[in-house]
């Protein structure tokens, strides 16, 4: 592919997963496979290919009450400054047009200087704190909570119907969803680390409690997305040997549709919102 040219843009399917993949664990994000089998299968995805290989990509997750998501805007290093990503979120803009949908996408630092001048207002901000962890356990897990709890506040707080999203994530080999004290969160597993969110409480101090349990009870390394403005929360994290990775901007393209009662304390992930 010659930087003059002008690459297809074409529609990914399921059998992309793999190739999705890579082009996420080139960047070193904690997407799995089963993530990117569940953006080919409920929402839309684009890409370019450079002969048989997936260079670029960008997916559109559609929710319930004319809203979506986009994100997995990914190229591959040796494809770069060509454009590739501006043409595959225009494509994702276009069809939320199509469909009536206000757009929403959480940027790095890089990202939103990209994204402002195609037409993104900034919202709120997130930060990715990770943990890392013995290979032990040291404490007994959280009680479990149901889906019905889970999908209620989180439908609460987003102003969002994820039942779709997060019937997936639960289903997951290794998926927990865990309360305590005012608090419920699900636990999954991603490429390097497990994740933590959504997870939405009463308070920071209800927040901070479940974590912790939650953190006792793994063995491995802990990622979540924290709301900024819950400062409370991300400053008992720090506090308690979480690490804050980097920052992202959430931003929306169109009229704002919905509004949540309550602020969740960690989002279920900067790709699902």
């Amino acid at each position: 592919m010659d930087a003059t040219d002008d690459p297809r843009i074409i529609r990914l399917g399921v059998e992309d997963a793999a190739a999705g993949l890579a082009l996420s664990t080139e960047a070193h994000w904690n997407q799995n496979e089963d993530d990117w089998r569940f953006f080919l299968s409920d929402g839309v995805a684009f890409g370019i290919r450079d002969g048989a290989q997936l260079v670029a990509t960008a997916a559109l997750l559609p929710y319930p009450g004319d809203n979506a998501w986009i994100s997995m805007v990914l190229v591959t290093a040796s494809h770069r400054r060509r454009g590739l990503a501006t043409r595959l979120v225009d494509a994702c803009l276009a069809m939320a047009r199509e469909r009536g949908l206000t757009s929403w996408l959480d940027a790095t630092p890089d990202g939103a200087a990209v994204y402002g001048p195609l037409g993104f207002t900034p919202t709120l901000q997130l930060r990715r704190l990770k943990l890392v962890k013995s290979a032990s356990a040291s404490g007994q897990a959280p009680s479990s909570a149901t889906l019905d709890a889970l999908r209620a506040r989180d439908r609460r707080a987003t102003g969002l119907d994820r039942t779709a999203l997060l019937s997936n994530f639960a289903q997951r080999s290794g998926s927990r969803i865990v309360s305590a004290n005012g608090a419920i969160a699900l636990v999954r597993d991603g490429r390097t680390a497990r994740h933590i969110g959504p997870l939405l409480a009463d308070d920071a101090a209800a927040a901070l409690t479940l974590v912790d349990a939650i953190a006792r009870s793994e063995t491995g390394p802990l990622l979540l997305d924290a709301v900024a403005s819950q400062a409370a929360f991300p400053e008992g994290l720090t506090a308690s040997g979480w690490i804050i990775e980097r920052p992202f901007q959430r931003m929306r393209f169109g009229p704002a549709k919905t509004a949540g009662e309550d602020m969740p304390f960690a989002v279920a992930g900067p790709e699902f919102g």
